[in-house]
């Protein structure tokens, strides 16, 4: 009897420090905050407030800023002077004692490696900026980080997805990957038919390059880890900027396949889209990028049902907090932005816009606590930390610099059923095409992005 209230005193003692200690652990993590949240009604992405003064922390903000892939600078230009406006009417960062101001500077990688490589040095070298973030396209991302590592500059890798880039001969301390791989899509996208357990023969169409063949390699992995019996009935990929698709769906309508991979972004994934559904090709797309709403209003409600859609990002409304950031970028885009920021591609903060800026607001988190710009105390903060947003928590691999987190997959459905996700007035994300219904989460530990061995234990050496 003794024993057992000694017993039953040891036990009570225990939860009682684990009630202290947990709040103290929560209290410990970084985490964006909505309600500290700027009043952004001021804010006009065609005419952002930049700030000109000579004392600032200076983002290098690498983009297609011209030619076919233009549209992909459009986005981040505004994704980024967000997080500026915000910052900046928050009156800045404390940075080495003194609050400073936030500016993004325009590098125009043109979608071409020279031009990428020219406009990261310039970047640094002439407009002095501390960080560069970007971009679309692995090749270029990859040059990007080595200018980084030359010039001993923190980089963001905020959008590509390829896991070659943090491998034991690519990997450089001064980058980080935001953004989601390859291999948590790969196998993510795997984990998910397999546990649907319906289809089994895919297609795989992707874009001819380093990304491209990244991203069907590893979801050929993620298939014979997860769905083995799975079949790959044909394999294409296609030049960048591709002219015409017709080609590559003949092939498919002949192969029998269930189910399209394809890894394509803007504009290609709406050409592939629009071209599939012209020519009577009405499968399902297993896609990341294809989900963007301009394209997706080309085809209407009935074509863009059954896409499956694998997103960084994917949020219902049932929170207070992911209902008030909706609420604020949703006004201004229905009552105050003009042309090209009035379109429906920017109706939602979702998908990887919604990514990248709460990826961007991790990096401002990440310099306030390092309290200054330079690149070891980012290093410092930055390898191994957790970072708490509206729909999960990242953790930054110190071995690595790769962002570990879970997956999001969404089958499309018409607006009728979108109140799964959509959990407010008007109960649809969009009336004219079909959109995420039911959100389904793939846990890290199903889609965990690879580690190069030769990295591992690195940041404890």
């Amino acid at each position: 009897m003794k024993s057992a209230k000694k017993i039953l005193l040891l036990t009570i003692i225990f939860s009682f420090l684990c009630l202290l200690s947990l709040p103290q652990a929560m209290a410990g993590r970084a985490a964006f905050d909505v309600h500290k949240m700027s009043d952004m009604s001021d804010f006009d992405p065609n005419n952002p407030d930049i700030y000109t003064g000579k004392d600032a922390i200076r983002i290098g903000l690498l983009q297609i800023f011209s030619g076919a892939g233009a549209g992909n600078g459009e986005i981040f230009w505004l994704t980024c002077n967000w997080i500026a406006h915000d910052i900046n009417k928050r009156g800045g960062i404390l940075v080495d004692g003194k609050k400073k101001k936030v500016v993004f500077i325009k590098g125009d990688t043109k979608g071409k490696p020279a031009d990428c490589k020219k406009a990261a040095e310039r970047l640094i070298l002439k407009d002095k900026c501390q960080f560069l973030w970007g971009t679309s396209g692995s090749h270029l991302t990859n040059i990007i980080s080595q200018v980084a590592k030359k010039y001993k500059v923190i980089h963001q890798n905020s959008l590509a997805c390829s896991d070659y880039l943090m491998d034991a001969k690519n990997f450089s301390r001064y980058t980080f990957q935001t953004f989601t791989r390859n291999s948590i899509f790969g196998q993510g996208g795997a984990y998910y038919y397999a546990k649907r357990n319906k289809e089994k023969k895919f297609y795989i169409l992707c874009q001819d390059y380093s990304f491209g063949h990244s991203l069907a390699d590893e979801f050929k992995i993620g298939l014979k880890k997860y769905f083995p019996e799975a079949q790959i009935v044909g394999e294409d990929y296609h030049p960048l900027f591709a002219k015409d698709f017709a080609p590559y769906v003949t092939k498919i309508k002949a192969s029998g396949a269930e189910v399209i991979f394809s890894g394509d972004w803007l504009p290609d994934g709406g050409n592939l889209l629009k071209t599939c559904r012209d020519m009577g090709v009405d499968l399902p797309i297993l896609n990341i990028f294809v989900d963007e709403p301009n394209a997706l209003h080309a085809v209407g409600v009935e074509k863009t049902k059954g896409l499956v859609n694998m997103n960084h990002y994917m949020a219902d409304l049932r929170t207070p907090e992911r209902q008030k950031f909706f609420k604020v970028w949703d006004n201004l885009w229905r009552t105050k932005w003009k042309k090209p920021y009035n379109t429906w591609l920017y109706k939602v903060c979702g998908g990887t816009i919604a990514e990248c800026v709460y990826s961007t607001y991790w990096l401002m988190s990440v310099i306030e606590r390092a309290g200054s710009t330079d690149p070891e105390k980012i290093i410092k903060v930055w390898e191994g930390d957790e970072y708490e947003h509206p729909f999960g928590v990242w953790k930054m691999r110190a071995d690595d610099h790769t962002n570990v987190r879970d997956l999001f997959i969404s089958e499309y459905v018409p607006p009728e059923e979108q109140k799964a996700s959509m959990t407010i007035p008007p109960y649809y994300w969009f009336k004219g095409i079909s959109s995420i219904g039911k959100i389904i989460t793939i846990p890290s530990k199903y889609c965990t992005p690879t580690l190069d061995p030769a990295l591992k234990g690195r940041a404890s050496k």
